[in-house]
Parts: structure tokens; C-alpha cells; sequence
């Protein structure tokens, strides 16, 4: 038996043994731990970038400084953010908040600042001249053209954070990077590989969520089109660009 079937099959016992699943230290639990350390700093990333992106696209002042200062955040590892913070926030769930929140915040914040800003100005105008206020101007109109690429910046930092998290096992704040973490330091590989396992299924099953919630809430007209021909390269530069994350 080859190395790769040993470990299969290894971690397929460890799952399917009951006591990994069961009390503080199953995978129920941990499970549990890892989506409040990524459904926390993704909510609070959204209440602090998307009302910044949306307000900054909609004037068209500012926004590009703001995003390149918030993309300083990225170039920083989070482990880096997370060692610096536990001395002033402590160890827990704290510091991998920090780090998951400064990791979170630009990818919002950029596609809610560049979907505002794609919005054809023709349509601006045309609202304006309907008699609509500045506000209703972003409700109405602004905001249902960007709901693809701001729903396409929530769902890239979702993922980033979700597969991130696992290092908040390092200040002892718990989730699936705890199988990681303990697996590690009794050289347990089956461990390891199954929460590494554990992880990418729930990034995975998170990121079909996102792609089932895009498809219910995004018109059909607003979707990308798929075509069997090639298209110009200046018409789809802007979705390949937007992210690179």
C-alpha cells in the first residue's frame, strides 16, 4: 500500500472515529469555534469597508488613496499581525479578530469602491434628472449595479478568512487549526491532515453558499456572460483585475 492510500485511509478512520467528533475537543466543537473566529471579523469588516466603499464611490473623491492604504493591510502576513497584537490585546480570540479583520477589509473595500465607481454615468444622470437625491440615488440604483462586485469582495475575504483562522490555534483561540496545531507538536500526521481536511471542506461549502446567494440575489442581466467566442480584451479587463487575492 502506497504512502497516499495509507494516509487516506488513516484519516478516513479518524473520522469516522466517534470520539473526534464528541466533547470540547471534537469537531463539532472546533467547527463551531472556527466559524465564529471567521463570521465575527467578516462583520465587522463589512460594517467598516462597505459604508466607506460605497460612500467614497459614489462621490468619486478619495477612494483611491483609501484603497491603497487599506491594500497596505495585505502586504503585512497575518501571523505577523497576530504575534504583534497578543501583547496588547492578549492571547484568545482577540488578536486572530485583529488579524482576520485587517485581512477582510480591503477586498470589500475595494470592490465596493470600484462597483459604486463603474456605475455608468449616463445612469447618474438620468436618475438625477428623475429627481432622485443622493441617497436615493445609492439605494435605487448605485448600489443594485455593484451588488455583483461588492457580493464578489465579501465572498473573497469569507474564503481568505476562513482558511486564515486556523492561526488563531497559535494564541490559543481554538477552531479547526487546533487538530493542525496539536498534530504538529505530537508528530500525529493523520491529525493534521484531517484538520486541514476539515478546513478546506467548510472554505469549500462557504464558497458555494456565496456562489448559490450571488445567483438568488443578482438579476440575470447583471451576471457575467458566458460566450463560446472570444471576447475583446478591453471589454473584461475590469473583473480580472479588480482582485487579485
Amino acid at each position: 500500500m502506497t504512502l497516499a492510500a495509507l494516509s487516506v485511509t488513516s484519516v478516513a478512520r479518524w473520522f469516522g472515529d466517534g470520539s473526534h467528533w464528541r466533547g470540547p475537543n471534537g469537531l463539532i466543537h472546533r467547527l463551531a469555534e472556527h466559524a465564529v473566529l471567521s463570521a465575527v471579523p467578516i462583520a465587522i469588516a463589512c460594517a467598516i469597508a462597505l459604508p466607506i466603499g460605497v460612500i467614497l464611490g459614489h462621490v468619486g473623491r478619495g477612494g483611491t488613496v483609501t484603497v491603497n492604504l487599506a491594500n497596505i493591510g495585505r502586504a503585512v502576513p497575518s501571523l505577523a499581525i497576530l504575534i504583534v497584537a497578543v501583547p496588547f490585546v492578549g492571547i484568545g480570540a482577540k488578536p486572530a479578530y485583529v488579524a482576520l479583520i485587517a485581512l477582510a477589509v480591503p477586498p470589500i473595500l475595494t470592490n465596493a469602491y470600484v462597483g459604486m465607481r463603474q456605475v455608468d454615468p449616463e445612469i447618474r444622470e438620468a436618475a438625477r434628472g428623475m429627481g432622485m437625491t443622493g441617497p436615493q440615488m445609492v439605494r435605487r440604483v448605485e448600489l443594485q449595479l455593484a451588488l455583483p462586485l461588492i457580493l464578489a469582495g465579501i465572498r473573497t475575504s469569507t474564503f481568505q478568512v476562513i482558511a486564515t483562522a486556523t492561526l488563531a490555534a497559535e494564541v490559543a483561540a481554538g477552531g479547526l487549526g487546533r487538530f493542525i496545531v496539536d498534530g504538529l507538536a505530537v508528530r500525529d500526521d493523520t491529525q493534521v491532515f484531517a484538520g486541514a481536511l476539515a478546513v478546506a471542506v467548510l472554505a469549500l461549502a462557504v464558497e458555494g453558499l456565496f456562489a448559490g446567494l450571488q445567483r438568488l440575489l443578482i438579476p440575470a442581466t447583471l451576471r457575467p456572460r458566458r460566450s463560446s467566442t472570444p471576447e475583446p480584451f478591453l471589454e473584461d479587463t475590469s473583473n480580472e483585475t479588480l482582485i487579485a487575492a
